[in-house]
């Protein structure tokens, strides 16, 4: 736009109908506001105003200009207004990016309260497994496994994540329960696949501590989502390597048991709570992200270890 001082200058004038209240309005003395109006007639060609010693009069080309720069100028200024108070509270719509089970069991039953308390605050959230690159897909907020290593982003831990093998009471009645790792080579085993294509390894402690190793994994299904998978472990199809945190309702419940705890590798994965900036972040997203950071660190059930289980929970 150009001139806009000139344009802001001619507008303040025409409403206040005078160039010392428009000075006053700008904070601006009458002199600065005078040239700034003179050098857009000079810019435009045409005379805004007719000037008198006491007063000023729009032209008819200024009552032109002023019925169409009005609004716009208007427009601006409520534009600004509205990012200047935005700063002081959770103000517009906060994008979340979440895997589907973690997203449904921890994340989403969190966002009532904090809308309740934010009534400003619009939360969008996109239930997905995909990797998603957050910045060129405008996502607020992106919680992932594992750390992003990229240093526009800021990551925040949420939480360990150890792995536990599962499979259902009446599945192990009938099927027995594996004491070794060798075992399971007589039972029937449920895979993960990622949504790259790659798998989440089986691994084993050695004995005395003496490092790990991993078992290849002939599954005999194979799923993307947990939930699903831990779904089927319920239904008596296999024994299943899950996430602790996803496992715990079914374990509080009787419906699983944990098997080979004491020789499982727990594979310290962990989830992560990724935003774009530290600087300047908005309001709307820092209010989300202390929110959801302060409700996640509160769920027990997120924060369950392996070495921890009470006995009833173990095969």
């Amino acid at each position: 736009m150009r001139n806009l001082h000139g344009l802001v200058s001619f507008t303040e004038v025409a409403t206040a109908g005078s160039f010392t209240g428009a000075a006053a309005k700008l904070n601006l003395t009458p002199a600065a506001v005078s040239k700034n109006v003179a050098r857009l007639e000079a810019q435009l060609g045409v005379r805004l105003f007719n000037r008198s010693t006491r007063q000023v009069h729009l032209t008819e080309e200024g009552e032109r200009l002023r019925e169409r720069t009005a609004p716009a100028l208007r427009a601006l200024d409520e534009a600004v207004s509205e990012i200047s108070q935005a700063r002081s509270g959770a103000v517009g719509r906060v994008r979340i990016s979440v895997g589907v089970s973690f997203g449904r069991q921890y994340v989403l039953p969190l966002l009532p309260a904090i809308t309740a308390a934010n009534p400003e605050l619009q939360v969008d959230v996109s239930l997905d497994n995909r990797p998603v690159d957050m910045l060129a897909e405008g996502f607020d907020i992106v919680i992932r496994g594992g750390v992003i290593e990229e240093s526009s982003l800021v990551a925040r831990r949420i939480a360990r994540l150890p792995l536990v093998l599962l499979a259902s009471p009446e599945y192990l009645r009938d099927r027995g329960v594996p004491v070794a790792p060798a075992d399971l080579v007589g039972h029937d085993l449920l895979g993960v696949r990622l949504p790259g294509g790659g798998e989440i390894p089986w691994r084993f402690r050695r004995p005395g501590g003496r490092g790990s190793f991993q078992i290849p994994l002939r599954a005999r299904l194979w799923l993307s989502d947990p939930e699903a998978l831990l779904g089927l472990a319920c239904d008596h199809a296999g024994i299943a390597q899950a996430g602790l945190h996803h496992a715990m309702p079914h374990l509080r419940a009787g419906r699983l048991k944990v098997v080979l705890h004491e020789q499982h590798d727990a594979s310290e994965r962990e989830i992560v709570l990724h935003y774009p900036h530290r600087l300047y972040l908005a309001p709307r997203v820092r209010v989300t992200v202390d929110a959801l950071l302060a409700g996640l660190a509160g769920n027990r059930d997120l924060h369950a270890r392996p070495d921890t289980l009470p006995q009833s929970f173990l095969a």
